[in-house]
């Protein structure tokens, strides 16, 4: 195959990242995947990063998450310094034949600031599309831009701007499921786990108080803004809390959190990662939320852990009530839910994530949607 993608990473995290890291993962997922089907990348991130990739700039050195959620006036020009460096390294050569963005926000404005002359971009879209009502409200980027989501909820929550420009949505994807449904299963504990970035639209407040109630084990697994691990918030001291995480966390979550029953074990990765997720009972999503994509829902899949949630953005999508998981819209049902997951059969989970949640699923689709953009952007593309 004859194409070369340049894939915008951003500049908040290396690739692969280091523990958590919801869109980096999904690059290190794809990205290996699309070169195995022949695509050249060319890789848009920080230095540190270390993905394999044919080619690789980056404008900072390392990633610059922990001043993500800084007030505006400090951080402003992180995303637009890498985007300034991405306008440059796309003006100074000729080869590449779509842009794969995965900046939130600026990365689509400037794609299609950049005007007719600039390789034709698909954007994807990671997150809640109800943030930047200004910018997908009135969004056109002509033929040129297309922007793609990671569930079907997510882009029929879309505005219809943003709607018209969609080329569809392509499901997340994990290393974990392949041969998924071929792997032992695992010795299942009993306790609960809720793998992901503690913040209130996760709802880990809900997941500590049902386990206290229950009398169920439950591990909070997930940094609290920027801080991986417990001792690092606890140095943090009083500052800490003008992140927002980090205050729902002391004021929410951290009460019902007793190192015993409920434990916060901060950022966990790789093998400690898999053996807790596919140790766990169930893996448990209180969402507060219409989740766009369920990195941590695939992977608990893949590893033979049934999913209980609440019924909200890609859940239905990728759980199947009553085989691979339990779905209820009242929060207050949430309980006798978990209760009842011990009667699920890891090994349908793992066959589910084995048949739709590859790399090589993901990354086909991917190609097919490479090329309706290459298409679109010399004749006019009918939305999808």
């Amino acid at each position: 195959m004859s194409l070369t993608v340049l894939m915008n990473a951003g500049p908040w995290l290396s690739v692969p990242p280091p523990g958590y890291g919801g869109i980096e993962n999904v690059i290190a997922t794809l990205v290996p995947e699309l070169r195995r089907l022949g695509v050249r990348v060319v890789l848009a991130s920080v230095g540190s990063s270390t993905l394999p990739v044919d080619e690789m700039f980056s404008v900072f050195p390392d990633g610059q998450f922990h001043a993500l959620q800084r007030p505006y006036n400090q951080v402003c020009g992180i995303s637009q310094a890498h985007l300034s460096g991405v306008v440059r390294a796309l003006r100074s050569r000729d080869d590449v034949d779509v842009i794969h963005d995965h900046v939130e926000a600026v990365g689509l404005a400037t794609l299609a600031a950049m005007g007719p002359d600039a390789p034709p971009a698909l954007h994807t879209l990671h997150w809640d599309l109800a943030k930047h009502p200004a910018l997908y409200g009135n969004f056109d980027g002509g033929d040129r831009v297309r922007v793609n989501g990671v569930s079907a909820s997510q882009v029929a929550r879309a505005p219809r701007a943003l709607r018209e420009h969609s080329v569809g949505h392509v499901h997340l994807a994990t290393p974990l499921a392949v041969d998924a449904d071929r792997r032992p299963p695992a010795v299942k504990g009993d306790y609960l786990i809720i793998l992901g970035r503690i913040n209130p639209g996760k709802g880990q407040d809900v997941g500590a108080r049902l386990a206290q109630r229950l009398g169920l084990p439950l591990v909070l697994a997930g940094p609290v803004g920027p801080y991986h691990r417990p001792e690092d918030l606890a140095a943090a001291g009083d500052e800490a809390r003008q992140n927002p995480d980090v205050r729902f966390f002391h004021d929410e979550v951290a009460p019902h959190v007793d190192g015993d029953l409920v434990r916060w074990v901060g950022t966990v990765a790789g093998q400690e990662r898999d053996d807790l997720l596919a140790g766990a009972r169930a893996s448990l999503f209180p969402l507060r939320w219409e989740e766009p994509g369920g990195t941590a829902v695939v992977e608990s899949l893949a590893l033979g852990t049934p999913v209980v949630a609440t019924a909200r953005g890609c859940l239905p999508e990728l759980i199947e009530h009553g085989r691979t998981g339990l779905l209820t819209t009242d929060e207050d049902e949430l309980g006798d839910l978990l209760l009842a997951a011990k009667t699920l059969d890891p090994g349908e989970c793992r066959r589910e994530a084995a048949l739709r949640f590859t790399p090589a699923v993901m990354a086909e689709k991917y190609v097919g949607l490479y090329e309706r953009v290459r298409q679109g952007a010399a004749t006019r593309l009918q939305p999808a």
